[in-house]
């Protein structure tokens, strides 16, 4: 009885000395700083048409987003030169049917045609709705949006038949829908409409699925 007696006296210190330890490592963590959520890197968040970019931190330009969704010059300027760069696409798919030699490209050309109408509509919808000019002051100079054929190329796509047709098709439709996955990404990066965002993820789960299958083609 004695050493029974002896070994609960040497448990219960022992387990008092264990809840000590645990106690003085909860105060350690409680009196630990925090880490601070707005200390990540600042971003630069385009203002609304006629006003000043500004510099916000992570945290404070989430919570501006989830306040205030009204759109921005990022998101205005990328519907604008969305559908010239989608009606460029257009131009392109119009050729097919007299051009065209493979049955797989007449069929990629019709499902690319029957996107993006809707689309430019969507986006010319969009602007209007917030008073805003469908093209601005000026057009958009066509170098400036990523992936855009020059007139050199559609010329020689316009003179192409069959084969050759075919393959130009493709590879300036492949390097054309890279620079609307840049552009839609840009946005969503830059700009502040839920819409125009739900806009642009179309745009890049849309035309990234058609790459794919255009590089198969080649």
């Amino acid at each position: 009885m004695p050493h029974r007696r002896a070994r609960r006296v040497r448990y219960a210190a022992a387990s008092l000395t264990a809840l000590a330890v645990l106690a003085l490592g909860a105060c350690d963590s409680a009196s630990e700083p925090a880490p601070d959520a707005a200390s990540g890197p600042s971003v630069l968040v385009p203002g609304k048409p006629g006003e000043d970019n500004r510099t916000m931190s992570a945290e404070e330009a989430a919570q501006h987003r989830a306040d205030d969704d009204s759109p921005n010059s990022a998101d205005v300027s990328y519907a604008r030169m969305m559908i010239e760069h989608h009606a460029q696409a257009l131009e392109m798919t119009e050729l097919v049917p007299d051009r065209a030699k493979s049955t797989k490209v007449t069929a990629l050309a019709e499902r690319i045609a029957a996107a993006q109408q809707p689309e430019i509509a969507a986006m010319e919808g969009w602007l209007t709705e917030h008073g805003e000019d469908k093209v601005a002051d000026g057009g958009h100079d066509h170098g400036s949006m990523p992936g855009m054929a020059t007139e050199a190329q559609l010329k020689k796509l316009r003179a192409a038949r069959g084969d050759a047709f075919d393959q130009l098709f493709l590879t300036l439709m492949i390097t054309h829908h890279e620079g609307a996955i840049t552009m839609a990404t840009d946005v969503k990066a830059q700009g502040n409409n839920i819409r125009v965002e739900e806009m642009a993820d179309d745009v890049v789960a849309q035309q990234t699925s058609e790459i794919t299958r255009m590089r198969k083609m080649l």
